[in-house]
């Protein structure tokens, strides 16, 4: 069976879950394609598919500072970006129709007229899937726009004859919002042991951030965005400092218009600026083992999201979790076991669950033990790609 699966970011969270899917349906006995940005990350790895980095698009991942324009020039970019996509998506589209494989996978639609390229594919009998990662925006807007963004979206999401889901509150949501004729499917969201093995640097960053080795740090990474819930886990440090010594690490390259200043000048408004590390890159593979390592417990604040490649990430290097109760990603915890789920926007309660983790380091250490368990086995990519070949081969 010929699989191409099709993610647009050429580097970071997508594409990571994009490399490791593949492998895991080549590991099936797929012949798989990834089908993706020219700014190709993994180009070091070594895959066990085949890669097309053929859509020339900009980088996934915008240098520190690049994506800071006057608002008139940012309106501009976003005009000419979606002009690219679009060109690029329709020469996608001939290049699936000269290829026909059995089945294309999609990740994210972010645009609404990525629908007329999907039609164009099913009409010419291609059979179309997607795992479904997100399907409203992140951030807030206005009601108006959102609104109009959610109907549109809804010809691009009719087109697909399977939908994967990473967990029920998630397959929920979408099934409020939208009206589908694809078969619903609720997956896991694959595991971080893959590229864990592949781009390890070993050790941790403690000595780079000036920590010492015994002192219990809080971590948080990933793309800082205003929907991350920062400010609120700024708040539960400074509740959880007062009772015992700790330090905060914030890594991850700023997006979305997230105010990195605005964020120290609040740490300093709590008093815990002292105790703060933001380390705003975007950072190398290798450095995500040794990054998670540093870590005592890793704190997911979200406002909003549906489900969380660090929380897997976490799980991969052994490490307990602190989530929100948001999309599905309290699905992904065992309460007591691997972590803890308090509700959104709640700092108390944020801070009263890190301390359960950190207060006691044989707690932290059994919950970091169980959550590579889990990370390991429930979370594996071999079932997910079995249950997925089954599918597409009409055999659940």
């Amino acid at each position: 069976m010929r699989i191409f699966l099709v993610e647009t970011d050429g580097a970071g969270g997508m594409l990571h879950y994009a490399f490791q899917m593949a492998a895991a349906l080549a590991g099936e006995g797929a012949e798989v394609t990834l089908v993706t940005g020219t700014h190709y990350e993994l180009a070091g790895i070594e895959a066990p598919f085949r890669v097309e980095p053929r859509l020339r698009l900009w980088p996934a991942i915008e240098q520190p500072g690049a994506g800071k324009l006057p608002a008139p020039l940012h309106k501009v970019r976003r005009v000419w970006r979606g002009l690219r996509f679009a060109l690029e998506w329709r020469r996608l589209g001939t290049y699936l129709l000269a290829e026909r494989p059995d089945v294309v996978q999609f990740s994210t639609i972010r645009f609404p007229f990525q629908a007329l390229t999907l039609r164009r594919l099913r009409r010419a009998g291609l059979r179309l899937t997607q795992v479904c990662h997100e399907f409203e925006p992140r951030e807030a807007r206005l009601g108006m726009i959102r609104r109009t963004n959610l109907r549109l979206a809804a010809a691009a999401y009719r087109t697909f004859e399977v939908m994967f889901f990473h967990g029920v509150g998630h397959r929920d949501r979408f099934t409020e919002l939208f009206e589908t004729p694809a078969a619903k499917v609720i997956i896991p969201m694959g595991n971080e042991s893959l590229l864990a093995q592949l781009a390890d640097g070993g050790g941790d960053r403690r000595a780079a951030y000036g920590l010492s080795p015994e002192r219990p740090v809080v971590l948080f990474f990933g793309g800082l965005r205003p929907s991350k819930g920062l400010p609120d886990l700024l708040a539960a440090f400074s509740m959880l400092r007062e009772r015992f010594d700790a330090a905060l690490v914030v890594a991850g390259n700023p997006a979305g218009g997230f105010d990195v200043e605005g964020f120290r000048q609040l740490a300093v408004q709590l008093g815990v600026e002292a105790d703060l590390v933001i380390d705003g890159r975007y950072l190398p593979l290798g450095e995500i083992g040794p990054l998670i390592r540093t870590a005592s417990v890793v704190a997911l604040p979200y406002r909003s999201g549906t489900a969380s490649a660090a929380l897997q990430a976490a799980y991969a290097f052994d490490r307990p979790v602190v989530v929100t109760d948001v999309g599905s990603l309290a699905e992904a915890v065992e309460e007591g076991e691997t972590g803890f789920v308090v509700p959104p926007e709640d700092p108390a309660a944020l801070a009263a669950a890190i301390e359960k983790v950190m207060s006691d380091p044989a707690v932290t250490a059994s919950m970091g033990a169980a959550a590579g368990v889990a990370g390991r086995t429930r979370f594996g990519w071999e079932p997910i790609a079995r249950t997925i070949i089954e599918i597409y081969r009409g055999t659940p």
